[in-house]
């Protein structure tokens, strides 16, 4: 056990402050008495950015519970430094950063800025954690090595599967496991417009109801033509097969062509349609593909709805391995970017 005077004092900062980020603060606040006294973490906030707020730096700390609040705007903060920073870089060194929270959109073209965010927490001396999957994608080779030079860690555990330990899993507790192979459902917008396709909605009205849920994006483009889900396969793909594939190589159909007699027949005859990703390994031939399939009722696969998710690996030695994760809400991203600060730093 740690006792406050043992624990030691991390500058924390979060780029983009929507919902995950702002779950994190309050995440962080409710854990703070299990992360000083198990892992010898004590925390403050000394940095918040977006696009609205700007570059906030504030050595001193923020009040983690206004942070937490969507309505919180620069005239709640302490008084920042001053000049204001104008960019990642000066914002970093003037909130002192130790640790960097890196939760800003998915950029599925290029994976910027979000990957040059990164690069200038670790160049800075942070350590870096992030759940913006499109940085594995683009940037997973560079970062990595770069985390290593600097002596810092760099980490995306909330990246795919929100907080379940799937990176961590192969990394900390399957030592020379080689994976073959993988399939599941990854995207959960694309299961909730499904399931409602199969009780009677048409494909808009089933999209309608999921942006008023708060699953899909007003633009829900990434989600239903397979984007989310092809840059997921990559991000798994090239840290735990060590394939760097690029999202051009991934064969991609989305739902956007599927009509709710379709989906409503397929369950009828008792082979729903799934979003299903698939990846397969052939010595050095890695194939791997995104798009709508009817999975029999005696696949696992067939009963993964609403907001659920599931991924099933292949390995070497354990020839099934599933994960199934039932309707997470935003505490599980948020989580697995908690969880990722105990590896960094716990003691």
């Amino acid at each position: 056990m740690h006792t406050r005077e043992s624990a030691k004092l991390y500058n924390l900062c979060f780029l983009g402050l929507g919902n995950v980020n702002r779950r994190l603060v309050r995440l962080l606040h409710e854990r703070s008495e299990a992360l000083r006294e198990k892992y010898g973490i004590e925390w403050r906030v000394t940095g918040v950015a977006s696009r609205r707020l700007g570059w906030i730096a504030a050595p001193e700390g923020l009040d983690p519970r206004l942070l937490s609040e969507p309505g919180f705007s620069k005239s709640d903060s302490i008084p920042q430094t001053s000049p204001a920073p104008e960019n990642v870089r000066q914002w970093l060194r003037a909130a002192q950063a130790d640790v960097l929270f890196e939760a800003t959109s998915l950029n599925a073209k290029d994976g910027q800025p979000a990957i040059d965010h990164i690069r200038a927490a670790l160049q800075t001396g942070a350590h870096a954690i992030t759940a913006n999957k499109g940085i594995i994608v683009y940037g997973y080779e560079e970062l990595r090595a770069l985390a290593v030079e600097k002596q810092r860690r760099f980490l995306y555990e909330a990246t795919v599967m929100d907080g379940v330990p799937l990176f961590g899993m192969f990394r900390d507790n399957l030592p020379l496991v080689q994976l073959k192979g993988f399939r599941g459902i990854l995207n959960s917008t694309t299961n909730v417009i499904l399931t409602g396709m199969e009780e009677g909605l048409s494909f808009e009205n089933s999209l309608k109801r999921a942006q008023e849920l708060g699953v899909a994006e007003t633009d829900a483009s990434d989600d239903i033509d397979g984007w989310d889900a092809a840059v997921k396969v990559a991000a798994l793909t090239r840290v735990l097969m060590e394939v760097p594939i690029r999202l051009e190589e991934i064969e991609r159909e989305g739902i956007r062509k599927l009509s709710g007699e379709q989906v409503r027949q397929a369950r009828a005859a008792g082979r729903p349609f799934k979003l299903v990703c698939r990846v397969s390994k052939t010595g050095s031939i890695v194939k791997a593909q995104v798009r709508p399939e009817q999975v029999p009722l005696s696949d696992p696969m067939a009963h993964v709805a609403g907001t659920s998710s599931v991924v099933h690996f292949e390995t070497d030695i354990f020839p099934g391995l599933a994960i199934t994760e039932n309707n997470p809400g935003l505490e599980a991203t948020a989580y697995g970017m908690l969880s990722d600060l105990v590896r960094a730093v716990g003691r």
